[in-house]
């Protein structure tokens, strides 16, 4: 199952890992983050262990959106050491997500 990444454990969770990230910004009501969700899960289940694969909730975490500049959603970055190294933004299909992590990882 996909982590939930929140104000709270952003830093520790993403910034301080040593493994790629691969972060969803959604929220509820966005039909296009909805459509990715079973996805991001697929990814999760996939790539355990080897890649830290989570969500955000745009609307009860706002303070990551804003420091990552977040305007539209769905949203994917890919974080390694902290640092943005990727980023994709609307519903994609899956063959994307995996094409990133294999050259990210």
């Amino acid at each position: 199952m996909a982590q939930e990444f929140t104000d709270a454990n952003f830093k520790t969770q993403v910034i301080d890992s040593d493994k790629l990230s691969v972060i969803d910004f959604w929220a509820e009501w966005c039909g296009p983050c909805r459509a990715i969700g079973p996805v991001i899960e697929e990814l999760s289940k996939e790539y355990d262990g080897i890649v830290n694969v989570g969500k955000v909730n745009v609307d009860h975490n706002p303070q990551i959106s804003t420091d990552y500049g977040i305007t539209s959603i769905p949203a994917i970055l890919f974080v390694k050491g902290g640092q943005v190294v990727d980023k994709l933004v609307g519903a994609q299909p899956k063959a994307n997500f995996v094409k990133k992590i294999d050259a990210l990882k």
